[in-house]
């Protein structure tokens, strides 16, 4: 298998993955009233909850995306 193939794989599910983030943070940000109603039907959370909770998911998300993504791109760089 080519070498090369794995960073270059790594390297573009992170970009992937970090546009889905932005993508999902600019939704949040512009709907969050209605995405806070619709889940409010669903779950008893006062706004400071939904706010903490969706913050969490993106941070989550984030540092996964640099634990999976993101380092082993810059390790495998490292050892060319």
């Amino acid at each position: 298998m080519n070498t090369a193939f794995w960073p270059n794989f790594l390297l573009w599910c992170a970009v992937l993955n970090y546009g889905l983030l932005l993508l999902g943070f600019a939704a949040y940000a512009k709907f969050r009233e209605p995405i806070q109603r619709l889940h409010g039907r669903w779950f008893a959370l006062s706004p400071s909850a939904f706010d903490a909770s969706a913050y969490l998911i993106f941070g989550l998300y984030k540092i996964a995306i640099w634990m999976f993504l993101i380092v082993p791109y810059i390790v495998l760089c490292c050892l060319r």
